[in-house]
């Protein structure tokens, strides 16, 4: 797990929030007398497995090329669907694994396609109180794309003041099988897995996930290791087979860990930005006191594949008389200059308490036409899933409120249904 200091920059006492949050807890991979689940695992991991139940080492290399072919071309779930494996390795596997995935809590649909899931992962510690840590992950379809937004964090180490997952603590960092079993899930409740769907004119059909960005809760950089081992699973050509030019990790400016990102995992870099002056990005994205735009930047324009056809995309939160101006759409354009990029500007989600509004339509169109008109490519970002609370920034939030009610009227003597019938407004 890639390490990360905590500390609060000089000045932190003028009442300014703290730019980061400790992990809770440290979680252990399997609890004790539990078995443990295959489905997310890297190549080493399955080997390692099937070492520890004695398989022979030599035989580890064909074993595990057909474990990953049925976790991850065939999703199956049931080591009986193995067929070319042998019967008793079969009994072997079934005794001390499982092929089970995070259990779905609730699914959401929008109005707009887009579906978000509450995940509960398998307990890890007496702090998941049997239960197993809670993280939501969205599909978002489009017309030549199918876009998931996967979590990296139970919560979020940082503060950002105007996202809601931000307001959240930090409970701990999720491994690189939880991470990629986010995709496992999503591919069975879209029935994406190979033979499932019936293909056009009897060929197989086009995925439906063909996109991932690490846009969902979390800061990705804070946990590096699982992320690029992750991404290494989801990328095998051999297994869940995407590209790793579709796999998008998004940062608020971890400075130390950009170039490693570039070289270990080979992904699309996207850096979340939303301001051009840093007195205005310590209090949007605390981060910045540690990591100054300039510095953010300089590690932007040195990031290892970086090129025309490889261009970072910096997003740009639109918040109503905040960043919005003319003079801020001239100063984005003039930070960017000579970095190959594409500017998404994000119309602000609102979340209840936030002090922040959206910008005006009118707003965001000018200022959207100024940066295509220095040369940049400026697509505003439809919101998708503002029904659901599925949009940026608001991840697990209505989760967390609505856990937090039915605690509190559980309290009071109150039944579950009371909680529900809450929530019909």
């Amino acid at each position: 797990m890639a390490t990360a200091s905590f500390d609060s920059a000089p000045g932190a006492s003028r009442a300014l929030p703290a730019i980061e949050k400790a992990p809770e807890v440290t979680a252990l991979s399997t609890l004790p007398g539990r078995k443990a689940s295959l489905v997310g695992l890297t190549r080493e991991g399955i080997k390692q497995a099937l070492i520890g139940i004695g398989v022979p080492e030599r035989e580890t290399r064909m074993r595990v090329s057909q474990i990953w072919h049925w976790v991850y071309v065939r999703g199956a779930r049931d080591f009986a669907e193995m067929t070319n494996v042998g019967k008793g390795l079969k009994a072997q596997l079934a005794d001390h694994f499982t092929l089970d995935r995070p259990e779905i809590v609730t699914e959401q649909v929008s109005r707009d396609g887009t579906r978000k899931w509450l995940l509960r992962m398998a307990p890890t510690g007496a702090h998941d109180h049997n239960r197993g840590a809670e993280i939501e992950c969205v599909y978002i379809p489009g017309d030549d794309r199918g876009t998931l937004c996967v979590s990296s964090q139970v919560g979020c180490t940082l503060t950002c003041s105007f996202c809601h997952t931000g307001t959240q603590r930090l409970v701990r960092n999720l491994s690189t099988a939880e991470i990629v079993a986010q995709l496992v899930v999503a591919r069975d409740a879209l029935g994406d897995f190979t033979g499932q769907m019936p293909g056009k004119d009897g060929g197989e059909p086009g995925r439906l996930v063909t996109n991932i960005v690490f846009m969902g809760m979390g800061e990705p950089l804070y946990n590096l290791d699982a992320v690029i081992d992750a991404i290494a699973v989801m990328s095998d050509q051999e297994g869940l087979g995407l590209s790793r030019r579709r796999i998008t990790v998004s940062t608020s400016g971890v400075v130390p860990q950009i170039e490693r990102l570039g070289l270990e995992a080979n992904a699309m870099l996207a850096i979340s930005l939303h301001a051009v002056r840093d007195e205005l990005r310590d209090e949007l994205v605390p981060l910045n006191r540690k990591y100054p735009i300039e510095q953010l930047l300089d590690a932007c324009r040195t990031y290892p594949g970086l090129s025309n056809a490889r261009r970072i995309t910096f997003e740009y939160v639109m918040l109503k008389g905040v960043n919005d101006s003319d003079a801020d759409a001239r100063a984005l354009v003039r930070l960017l200059k000579g970095i190959p990029a594409k500017i998404n500007l994000i119309p602000f989600n609102p979340w209840p308490g936030s002090k922040y509004e959206c910008s005006d339509w009118e707003r965001i169109e000018r200022f959207s036409e100024f940066v295509f008109n220095a040369g940049y490519a400026s697509p505003v970002r439809t919101p998708r899933g503002r029904d659901i609370l599925a949009a940026c920034g608001q991840l697990k939030s209505e989760t967390e409120k609505l856990r937090a009610r039915a605690r509190m009227m559980l309290e009071e003597g109150m039944g579950a249904e009371a909680v529900y019938a809450d929530q019909v407004d």
